[in-house]
């Protein structure tokens, strides 16, 4: 049952005999059940799913039982999700169950996409958890950042994922880095162990066992996820090996890598000019 109430509802405890309070048809009387108590959504089922547009409520039912000899009494909370229950508090007879009405709130300014909760029943020491999973109705849009990029003396790359959109992303990861000779990593894009919610974040680092001892490094990130754009980011650093007299080599290193850059530029606008060059031609022989 999930159905959305109209204004301020009046809910009502239902309290039904659990079956060992049956008489007996025939033969011995069946064993007793294990003292303890259960929380479950309505038809047992193991979760509750709501599914809305932004402003509407959405009821469910928890259903608690008693299997003891005692009256149990059961506290209950919400936690991550706009939960409003029809009693905070139960007090269940012994073999007895109690079916509690609940509902959650979907505000107006919820972001469409998935939204997580959990329902918390709590009695004599112990505590029952179920999930609750929403899906707000609206356009879904799935947006990952890659920030904060850095790479420190022992070669390991630092950086942070974002999720900017309003759907869970499984981000893949890519790395690349090029020194002053050409590359010097190539990992190819591999999942990693992760999920992102929307609006969450997590800082990461990539580890390089054997970074170049004499180099200038540019290494580049590239994360992607399912239905959204390709985020990349890029770090720098110059490796020496341990001394003072590696500060000209180092120098000569960055002014090799600035010529090799400048030389590809110089190249690329030639090959550019020769391009524009030869479709003027081909178009003054037309």
């Amino acid at each position: 049952m999930r159905r959305a109430w109209a204004g301020t509802a009046t809910a009502a405890l239902l309290i039904l005999p659990g079956p060992a309070v049956l008489p007996a048809l025939a033969g011995p009387a069946a064993a007793e059940p294990a003292p303890g108590w259960t929380a479950t959504p309505a038809a047992g089922r193991s979760y509750v799913y709501f599914e809305g547009a932004a402003g509407s409520v959405l009821e469910d039912t928890l259903s608690v039982a008693n299997r003891g000899t005692e009256p149990l009494t059961v506290r209950l909370s919400g936690q991550g999700a706009p939960l409003a229950f029809a009693a905070r508090t139960v007090t269940v007879p012994p073999r007895t169950r109690a079916d509690v009405p609940f509902a959650v709130t979907v505000t107006a300014g919820s972001a469409p996409g998935e939204h997580r909760g959990t329902v918390r029943a709590e009695a004599g020491g112990r505590e029952v958890r179920v999930p609750v999973h929403l899906r707000v109705g609206g356009p879904r849009l799935a947006a990952l950042t890659v920030e904060k990029v850095r790479l420190d003396g022992s070669g390991t790359l630092h950086y942070t994922l974002v999720n900017r959109g309003n759907t869970v992303l499984a981000p893949r990861l890519s790395v690349r880095a090029d020194g002053v000779l050409g590359p010097v990593l190539d990992r190819p894009s591999r999942a990693l162990p992760l999920t992102l919610r929307p609006g969450e974040r997590t800082t990461r680092t990539e580890p390089w066992a054997d970074p170049p001892a004499l180099d200038s490094v540019t290494v580049h990130l590239r994360a992607t996820a399912p239905g959204a754009a390709a985020a990349t980011a890029r770090a720098e650093r110059v490796f020496l090996p341990p001394g003072p007299a590696v500060a000209g080599v180092g120098l000569l290193i960055t002014a090799t890598a600035a010529a090799a850059l400048a030389a590809r530029r110089r190249r690329t606008g030639a090959d550019t000019a020769g391009d524009e060059r030869g479709q003027a031609r081909a178009g003054a022989e037309r």
